[in-house]
């Protein structure tokens, strides 16, 4: 901020009288703006007071100031103002992404009689939304009132202002009706083309008020019309806009829907902040809603050619609808009751039966001698096509989990921020989680571990020869040691993607609704001439409804399968360590050391401690991913944890054991 008085800032403005609206604003706001942007709203304040007072003690520089910013008010466009800044184009995500690009690259002359190029001119600092953002809005409306900008003193802004106001709703009411005709909304709901929709008659109902309150402003009619029900057609659009998202979670989502979605609602937004703005019953309201535009309009004046900033708010609405069919999926891997446990346990244990001997395969690869290349593309297909017959027999890979509870976890979380949950309930959701894992984990471990030492052992008696050599035995002890064999750090790779294949399965899950691929598959020409009528209905609904996990389960193993290759071109020291496989790999090494087992137990506590890291890193990352794209946190932590301890404290047999059928009917509501 400049050290210069205002006295000072009022004789530079007299002395150029030439300048016009933006650069007399421009100069005003550079006087201004706060040095240190996180600690100068106190400063700021006092010198909008001191130019206040100032411009008090110099009553003709104060009137010729006015009438100089009144006549260029009064003929510059406003329209752009409240009808771009703030919303999104309606030219698309991907049109509008690569003119903001352009924009960045080769930017337009401002033209400083359109209102919209001036709020750039004037706040042409990267860091004037943060200072602006955190004034007052008291504050912003002295000093627009003292400039004259708006204020009830200068009756020639005030009116020019109010007709472009009204300017502005009519075309932004043509806009929400037009958006019935988007071939996406008409996707996800057919309903709206009816003549009678809420976009449409928000429109007329909005004609119908701009020209009462023309006829208001112009002494034709005396009472005024208000704008209640302008308000109720509004929230009848924000129904059907609630609607929308429903269903785009069902029927899928795409980055130009959501670009429709979130402009439909920053135009509602828009349409009540201007309504506001033009209510004359409250003046007080009037004008802090008047002030609280303009703070808007600034910071998002700020943000307008921002790649970052468009990227993040379509990727943050469409991650939502990928996260939510995690959230959906996530319900069938929590257990609540023991007959849902031991369900869990058995899925775990036949999953782990499978990993035994996708891990004999593995090593049997691997001693083939093959180049890195056939060696990585054999490693995935196991692993991929492994864990896609464990989905297929309805097993379950413990460590899948994460991604999709996490998810579901997010969501309650969000029903807790809108007040319809308890710090209790997430508590209980929080144990139910773990117990479940626990489960899952069990029957992999359990099994896979000594499915792994009777095969090992079944295969030395017929074929005479040890599944591992010593030389590979102790290798593959190695790779499970926390520091020698970086255990834990490739533990935590494989974390990463475990939350990677929980995306991929997230993903094809939206692109199957949004394309409706089980009605494309049984309407499909060449299945039709091969299969007959309900093989084919049975085959499309299979692979509508599972082919997120199925791809999901794929991808997974091709990611497992190709980081030691990845390693190998980088010089890195790359790898993965998943609990189950390392539990099988653990029981091939006991099986050639059956006289010094209690030796082995060390690396059987490491293999669990690759567990918690594959399911700790998976977990964190899918809840942040989760509580992003909601929006939302984890909100008053001591109050979740407090509930949780007491949880524990009162059932201590539930953190891992679950109970009666009858007892969970009892705890409920």
């Amino acid at each position: 901020m400049s050290e210069t008085s205002a006295e000072a800032l009022l004789s530079r403005l007299e002395s150029h009288q030439d300048l016009d609206l933006a650069d007399t604003l421009r100069l005003i706001m550079d006087w201004l703006r706060p040095e240190d942007v996180s600690r100068g709203v106190a400063a700021v304040v006092n010198r909008i007071e001191q130019l206040g007072i100032a411009l008090d003690d110099h009553p003709a520089l104060r009137e010729r100031l006015r009438e100089r910013m009144a006549s260029e008010l009064e003929t510059a466009r406003h329209l752009t103002l409240y009808t771009e800044i703030g919303l999104f184009s309606r030219r698309g995500f991907l049109r509008e992404f690569a003119e903001r690009l352009y924009e960045r690259l080769n930017p337009r002359p401002l033209d400083h009689s359109n209102l919209k190029d001036v709020l750039a001119h004037v706040f042409h600092d990267p860091k004037d939304a943060q200072w602006v953002a955190a004034l007052p809005n008291d504050a912003w409306w002295r000093l627009l009132e003292g400039l004259g900008c708006l204020s009830s003193e200068s009756g020639r802004i005030t009116r020019r202002a109010r007709e472009e106001v009204l300017y502005a709703l009519e075309m932004l009411a043509v806009w929400v009706a037009a958006e019935e005709l988007e071939p996406e909304f008409l996707r996800l709901d057919p309903s709206i083309a009816k003549r009678h929709s809420a976009f449409v008659a928000l429109q007329r109902e909005l004609a119908g008020y701009v020209e009462a309150y023309r006829a208001w402003l112009s002494g034709d009619i005396e009472a005024f019309d208000d704008d209640k029900h302008v308000h109720v057609l509004i929230e009848q659009c924000r129904e059907q806009l609630a609607t929308f998202h429903k269903r785009a979670v069902t029927r899928g989502s795409s980055i130009s829907l959501t670009h429709l979605l979130e402009r439909l609602n920053q135009t509602l937004t828009r349409i009540t902040t201007l309504l506001d703005v033009l209510d004359p019953s409250d003046t007080t309201a009037r004008r802090r809603a008047a002030a609280g535009l303009f703070r808007e309009l600034v910071i998002r004046n700020a943000r307008r050619n921002s790649l970052r900033a468009l990227w993040q708010e379509n990727i943050k609405l469409l991650s939502r609808s990928v996260t939510q069919q995690a959230s959906e999926t996530g319900e069938h891997y929590i257990t609540t009751d023991r007959a849902e446990y031991l369900g869990m346990l058995k899925s775990g244990a036949g999953a782990g039966l499978i990993i035994a001997f996708m891990a004999l395969i593995k090593i049997h690869i691997e001693a083939l001698g093959l180049s890195a290349g056939w060696n990585t593309l054999w490693v995935s297909l196991n692993y991929g096509l492994g864990f896609v017959l464990i989905h297929i027999l309805h097993f379950t890979v413990a460590t899948k989990q994460p991604a999709m509870t996490a998810a579901r976890l997010a969501a309650a979380i969000e029903e807790t921020e809108k007040g319809t949950a308890s710090p209790g309930k997430l508590a209980d959701l929080l144990i139910q989680v773990g117990r479940s894992q626990f489960a899952a984990v069990l029957g992999n471990v359990g099994v896979a571990l000594p499915m792994a030492i009777l095969v090992g052992w079944l295969y030395a008696q017929l074929l005479g020869l040890p599944v591992l050599s010593p030389e590979k035995a102790g290798y593959q002890l190695d790779k499970l040691s926390p520091i020698s064999g970086l255990a834990l750090f490739h533990a935590a790779i494989a974390g990463v993607w475990l939350f990677v294949a929980g995306l991929i399965s997230g993903f094809f899950d939206n692109r199957s609704a949004y394309l409706n691929l089980p009605g494309r598959l049984h309407a499909h020409p060449l299945l039709g001439r091969i299969l007959p009528e309900r093989t084919r209905a049975r085959f499309a609904d299979y692979v509508g409804h599972n082919y997120g996990a199925l791809a999901g389960n794929f991808f997974f193993g091709v990611l497992l399968g190709t980081t030691g290759y990845l390693g190998y071109l980088l010089s890195l020291p790359l790898d993965i360590q998943h609990v189950a496989f390392g539990s099988a790999n653990l029981g091939y090494v006991a099986a050639t050391r059956l006289d010094a087992l209690l030796a082995l137990l060390p690396y059987f506590l490491f293999v669990l401690l690759i567990g918690a890291v594959n399911l700790w890193v998976s977990f964190s990352l899918a809840l942040y991913i989760a509580l992003r794209a909601r929006g939302t946190r984890i909100g008053a932590m001591d109050r979740l944890l407090k509930a949780y301890l007491t949880r524990i404290r009162e059932r201590p047999r539930e953190f891992l054991l679950p109970p009666s059928r009858q007892q969970t009917r009892q705890d409920q509501p």
